[in-house]
């Protein structure tokens, strides 16, 4: 690959195979999340042909309804807010993001992610309130003043950025308010901010074909999307010896069977990760957060991008996953469930809360004839409650009957998993005090 620790090219010829498989195992695992952010990014700013393509860099694009299972871009997606996204391309000079004064209430949020996956910033509710504000957003190489008129600073590691907005929608009749609100997010050069002469623009790049996310798995082209990406991204101080040896890795036919038994070792360890995700020993808010937060562990960062790509940092967002019943058996549409929250131990959070369902293998949201994707706290005045006052939720392939069916969360005819989210968790589901009820299967 290209750069060593000082940025000048690395030599890989004559690397024993041994060197060249652990090397493209130890890339692979690091690359990930970056490779993967790509291919979002491609299909949203790059690729006009995509049908989730949303528009050009360096503007806001917003979607004032909720995702579907046609939207299959991104894994395990939220339903609860429609989604604004902008690429941001900060080689020239940064941006100035504008964002409105929200209704107290209305949770919203803007988390910021670097190339490398990291949430290294976060305006909204939580962080900053919904009075509104103007954010200047930089990246590595700009070292100017705060303008007046500029709230905060906002400052990436990486050339790229993917900044996503996500505003609360309360239900169908609320949909002019969400695009109202989403037409005031704005974005601009800062020297149109300034209202003077824009700087040289920056050199056109002919981007790469993304990979599928089939070939991400076996592809050794994987890596020379990687090599690419690199350019992008400066190596940080952290990270420079680790940079160098990556740089190591020969690309190309050179890199032959031993980097593609890399890929697969990385795979392995990825499984062995899982399995402990899937267990309850390691939480999904320990895959994300900002690169201080993840403290080197490209392994969890990884497994973050596979199994829920821009995740939330936990104290913006909780995703307890639900993958197996009360007796450890992993889910599946064969037979029915139920999520029974007991009088007083609803999922406490400062925004809302829900419970989406997902298709495995894909991690996708399920069709089904009543277009219910997620139950969530808004949802609450409208569903049926327990005798003592509870809720019970029925996560299941066919209806559970007329009188149930309000709290029907419908399942695929296979395997599932579900997710909850707490948006903008109280201290008590930080801590652990509050855990989520098991699914019972009936």
């Amino acid at each position: 690959m290209t750069s060593g620790s000082d940025g000048s090219p690395a030599s890989s010829a004559g690397e024993p195979p041994e060197d060249i498989r652990a090397i493209a195992k130890d890339a692979y695992v690091y690359g990930f999340p970056m490779v993967d952010n790509y291919r979002v990014q491609y299909s949203y700013f790059v690729d006009t042909d995509n049908p989730e393509y949303k528009g050009a860099w360096n503007q806001v694009h917003s979607t004032a309804r909720l995702y579907t299972p046609a939207d299959t871009a991104i894994q395990t997606p939220n339903s609860d807010t429609p989604y604004s996204a902008l690429g941001a391309d900060l080689r020239a000079e940064p941006l100035v993001l504008g964002v409105p004064a929200i209704e107290a209430g209305r949770y919203y949020s803007l988390q910021f992610v670097d190339g490398y996956t990291a949430n290294f910033a976060y305006v909204g509710s939580r962080a900053t309130g919904n009075d509104g504000g103007t954010y200047l957003l930089a990246g590595p190489g700009w070292d100017g003043p705060t303008p007046q008129g500029i709230d905060q600073v906002i400052r990436s590691d990486t050339e790229f950025v993917l900044v996503l907005y996500r505003t609360q929608l309360f239900g169908p009749d609320d949909l002019d308010q969400v695009t109202a609100i989403q037409a005031g997010y704005t974005a601009q050069p800062l020297s149109s901010f300034l209202d003077q002469p824009a700087p040289p623009a920056a050199p056109a790049i002919d981007f790469p074909a993304a990979l599928t996310p089939d070939e991400q798995k076996v592809s050794p082209a994987f890596f020379d999307l990687l090599d690419f990406l690199l350019d992008f991204a400066p190596p940080l101080g952290s990270e420079k010896d680790l940079r160098a040896r990556l740089a190591r890795l020969p690309l190309g036919p050179e890199a032959g069977e031993a980097a593609e038994a890399g890929m697969s070792d990385a795979w392995a360890e990825f499984g062995t990760l899982k399995a402990d995700i899937d267990a309850g020993r390691v939480k999904a808010g320990q895959l994300f957060g900002t690169k201080d937060d993840l403290k080197g562990n490209y392994l969890y960062r990884m497994a973050g991008a596979v199994l829920g790509i821009y995740g939330n940092t936990v104290q913006e967002a909780m995703y307890p996953v639900l993958a197996s019943d009360s007796d450890g058996q992993p889910l599946t549409g064969i037979n029915n469930y139920t999520l029974t929250f007991r009088p007083g131990q609803l999922p406490p959070v400062n925004a809302f809360w829900s419970v989406t369902m997902y298709r495995l293998p894909e991690s996708l949201l399920v069709d089904n004839p009543i277009d219910r994707y997620l139950i969530n706290s808004p949802m609450l005045p409208d569903l049926a409650r327990d005798a003592d006052g509870g809720v019970t939720i029925y996560l299941q392939h066919s209806s559970p009957g007329a009188d149930k069916e309000a709290n029907w969360l419908p399942a695929p005819d296979g395997p599932f998993i579900a997710a909850l989210r707490l948006y903008w968790p109280r201290p008590e589901a930080l801590a652990g005090t509050w855990q989520p009820p098991k699914l019972v299967k009936n």
